[in-house]
């Protein structure tokens, strides 16, 4: 076997360190914004505003209406920014300051979720810096995916997407089970072991475990994204002139031409649709589980880890036949599997399964809510990794900043459709388990929208 040359060294340097991005900043999502911080700061809102005189279910309203509020305006800022700052991006040949900076940010405002005391005094203050530090890591994505076509030829783009993001599911698993197990204050007590929260040295009546999470987000993204720094450089191109002016003008040919482009135009619609589906399915599988299944926060522990190991798993996999078979047919896959999944959490409750009546106190419910978290992780992190790869096959080699901030715009455009639709379903049918039925419509339409994507794209 020969020795690899200078330039191909070079070029394994830097996949490796482009891989270690996702490993640094999926602990924001996993903890931050699913499983520690968000419902944290849900109760902790709710909690404030029954000090202030109001019923239990006006207080819980509030609390998910300004969480709620929160994401919506951070992805609408991330779906302007990352398109125009994409643009720009590309005119100027510049990337890595743009990552720079979103890292700085990100630090900064993810440590200041330490700061989110327990009596709700700084609540608005938190919230408004977990959205910067939203935007921030999206941004820094859209700049990261950007430099994802300069690494590999169609077939190695596939798998280097597959494994990063299987990387970062890892990476985010590992963080949870820090985080439960050694931090997190529920009751006092760390999840499992039954520890200490920080060993003794956090003070758990003040939930200072929890508020922990910020600054493990922080010092863990400042930690593992040494080697994307050390080993991820732009050529020495120079910047190209025109600036914001070219970069705008650059910005209207791209939105005039795409609608000629029916294999990208379709695949920014199908987009659209599946991954609004998929994040209905991550922002209520764990209200569904509280409402329809009764579940507590072991239950819930339990859940997310089993999903964060899948993601980390079928990931990995995906990206290898991603490799061979081209991202198109896996995204198909994936998208039948949350179809299964979505009808199957429609049809099951505490004490029926698809109009079957079930024993009292059966655990069918439980053990295929587990396989439904399995596969939501699962199929969640394949088809992301596989649409990235897609994404790829239409990018402009000269715009691919510009590119992936199309790519953030279709993940986060309509992002209020699957809250909006489910919650009208819910009250329509006045039924927890019906009101999904709107996800199973998604997922279809962005099937449908496939037919007209080419499989080696269009650039």
């Amino acid at each position: 076997m020969s020795k690899p040359t200078t330039e191909q060294t070079i070029l394994i340097k830097r996949v490796r360190g482009w891989m270690m991005f996702d490993w640094a900043t999926q602990p924001f999502y996993t903890l931050g914004l699913t499983f520690i911080f968000g419902p944290y700061f849900a109760g902790t809102a709710a909690e404030y505003y029954l000090s202030r005189g109001l019923d239990l279910t006006t207080a819980n309203a509030n609390a998910q209406s300004i969480w709620s509020w929160g994401q919506a305006l951070a992805g609408l800022i991330v779906a302007v920014m990352g398109i125009l700052a994409g643009a720009y991006a590309d005119s100027t040949s510049r990337r890595m300051p743009w990552i720079w900076a979103s890292s700085l940010v990100f630090v900064i405002c993810s440590w200041m979720l330490w700061y989110m005391v327990p009596d709700g005094s700084a609540m608005w203050s938190s919230l408004f810096f977990f959205s910067i530090a939203f935007i921030a890591a999206e941004l820094a994505l859209v700049f990261t995916n950007a430099i994802l076509p300069s690494l590999g030829d169609r077939q190695d783009v596939g798998k280097i997407s597959g494994n990063g993001a299987a990387l970062g599911y890892a990476g985010g698993l590992l963080s949870l089970f820090i985080m439960l197990f050694f931090f997190f204050d529920e009751g006092g007590k760390t999840f499992g072991l039954g520890l200490e929260p920080g060993f003794g040295w956090l003070d758990a009546q003040n939930r200072e475990g929890t508020r922990a999470v910020g600054p493990l987000i922080a010092i863990w993204f400042a930690i593992f994204m040494l080697p994307f720094f050390l080993w991820v450089r732009e050529g020495k191109t120079p910047n190209r002139l025109g600036g914001l002016r070219r970069s705008l003008a650059d910005l209207r040919h791209t939105l005039k031409n795409m609608v000629k482009r029916p294999s990208l135009f379709a695949f920014m619609g199908a987009q659209m649709f599946y991954r609004d589906a998929l994040n209905g399915l991550y922002a209520f599988g764990g209200v569904y589980a509280v409402l329809v299944l009764g579940w507590g926060q072991t239950q819930i522990g339990v859940f997310g880890i089993l999903g964060g190991l899948s993601a980390a798993i079928v990931t990995q996999i995906s990206g290898k036949y991603d490799q061979k078979l081209g991202p198109l047919p896996v995204i198909y896959f994936h998208i039948y599997v949350l179809i299964s999944v979505s009808l199957c959490i429609i049809g099951m409750s505490r004490d029926s399964f698809f109009g079957l009546a079930l024993q009292e106190g059966s655990a069918l419910p439980d053990v295929m809510f587990y396989i439904c978290g399995a596969g939501i992780g699962g199929s969640g992190g394949g088809i992301y990794a596989a649409s990235r790869s897609m994404m790829v096959r239409h990018t402009n080699p000269d715009r691919p900043t510009e590119a992936f901030g199309l790519f953030a715009l279709a993940g986060k455009a309509t992002a209020f459709l699957a809250p909006l639709l489910i919650g009208l379903f819910t009250y329509w049918l006045n039924d927890a388990r019906l009101g999904f039925a709107p996800v199973v419509g998604l997922f279809i339409l962005g099937m449908l929208l496939l037919r007209w994507v080419h499989p080696n794209g269009d650039q």
